[in-house]
């Protein structure tokens, strides 16, 4: 049943903060969304971000807070969640769009991952890591904004997780400081760092060496993913080409700086932010002659897409 409109007006209001806070990229691109793709896409990244906060804020109860996070999850797709205004909303975007169940599991497995303190052996197990907690929003994203080609869902897929190869170039001191290396194990033995080096100063420019080759799977990823905009409606490809857009810049930053990429935080300034969304919009103006032959419509998507490396 729909959630009474009082509960999701105070859910997006909930929603709304979250995103302004947690991603002042995003909340910029999700401006050139038509209004009601754009409220879904809050309503889903605020679940996203209300688990992601909640095992990052859970300390010694970590796999205690995931189960939780995991059946309040599985309530919402049953039509009953709990009264947050987070699962709330999640509960109206996965009846309304018909989200396979599957994208939030294997996204909830990813944050698992996390909370085992799991290391990453090989690029193709990042990569799994990757789809987990970023292909599956894309995916989602997919069955809000609807597409013409669910062959397209790939597309969805590979743009979110060249996003997470991205984050993961960005914040590998951050995270070395936290206990956390994603980077692949045999990356690190050819350059004889192990994990527990990452985080020392003295290793920087070997670290740098890993994470350029991370940055140029991340580059395949993005013309992937880019090149599935022709599939989406106008407004919503100007919004995800304009995202790309920044995240892939935030990548350059990084392996233009080498060693001294984790100095300070690598951003994109706003004035570089604006002229990064007119090339995400004029990126999508150069798939008119494809719209004009092939009107876009709606596709039914029945396919569940699931990572193979």
């Amino acid at each position: 049943m729909p959630m009474p409109d009082a509960k999701l007006e105070g859910a997006l209001v909930e929603c709304r903060k979250m995103i302004q806070v947690g991603s002042k990229s995003f909340s910029l691109a999700a401006k050139l969304f038509d209004p009601r793709s754009r409220d879904a896409a809050f309503f889903l990244y605020g679940w996203c971000r209300y688990c992601d906060d909640q095992i990052d804020q859970s300390g010694t109860e970590k796999e205690a807070k995931l189960k939780a996070l995991i059946e309040e999850t599985h309530a919402a797709y049953r039509g009953t969640p709990s009264d947050h205004p987070v699962f709330i909303a999640f509960a109206e975007i996965v009846r309304k769009y018909q989200i396979p169940e599957h994208y939030p599991v294997e996204l909830l497995e990813g944050m698992a991952m996390d909370v085992r303190n799991e290391y990453y052996p090989t690029i193709s197990a990042l990569k799994l890591y990757c789809y987990r907690v970023a292909g599956t929003v894309g995916l989602m994203m997919s069955h809000i904004m609807g597409l013409s080609d669910e062959r397209a869902l790939k597309n969805a897929c590979d743009l979110g997780m060249a996003m997470q190869l991205t984050n993961i170039a960005r914040d590998v001191m951050e995270d070395a400081a936290m206990g956390r290396v994603y980077l692949p194990l045999d990356w690190l033995k050819e350059v004889q760092v192990k994990p527990a080096q990452v985080g020392m100063v003295e290793n920087r420019r070997l670290v740098s060496e890993v994470v350029r080759k991370l940055l140029d799977e991340a580059d395949g990823y993005y013309r992937s993913g880019l090149s599935g905009l022709q599939y989406l409606p106008m407004r919503s490809a100007f919004a995800v080409s304009s995202a790309g857009f920044v995240y892939s810049e935030i990548g350059h930053q990084v392996r233009k700086r080498g060693e001294n990429a984790w100095l300070d935080r690598s951003i994109v300034s706003f004035p570089r932010k604006i002229w990064l969304l007119t090339r995400g919009v004029a990126s999508v103006v150069w798939t008119l002659p494809a719209r004009i032959r092939n009107p876009w419509s709606p596709a039914s998507i029945k396919q569940v897409w699931r990572y193979s490396s």
